[in-house]
């Protein structure tokens, strides 16, 4: 009778230990749902950000904005190369490695 008893005291903790690892993990998986919407959020907020900040950056290096801040005083000491001036690499020098 006492081995019965011990054997059904096993089998019940054991029982009771694989609910409780499953109700554990049901309880994880309900976490991540619930910070899921919130995540898709922030992820929606840095692709438009990316989206802003990329046609910030294609405004700022069009040909027409960087002829206006060329003409601009505080550019004024800027000047274009005289073509002599210019030094060009032959593309075989350019490629090779020491």
């Amino acid at each position: 009778m006492t081995v019965l008893l011990v054997r059904l005291g096993i089998c019940i903790g054991v029982v009771g230990c694989c609910l409780f690892s499953y109700i554990q993990a049901q309880n994880q998986l309900t976490h991540l749902k619930i910070q899921l919407p919130q995540i898709e959020k922030e992820i929606q907020i840095l692709r438009e950000e990316s989206s802003r900040l990329s046609y910030e950056i294609g405004q700022f290096e069009s040909p027409n904005h960087l002829m206006d801040l060329a003409r601009r005083p505080e550019y004024s000491h800027l000047k274009h190369p005289v073509l002599k001036e210019v030094l060009t690499v032959p593309e075989v020098w350019a490629t090779n490695e020491p």
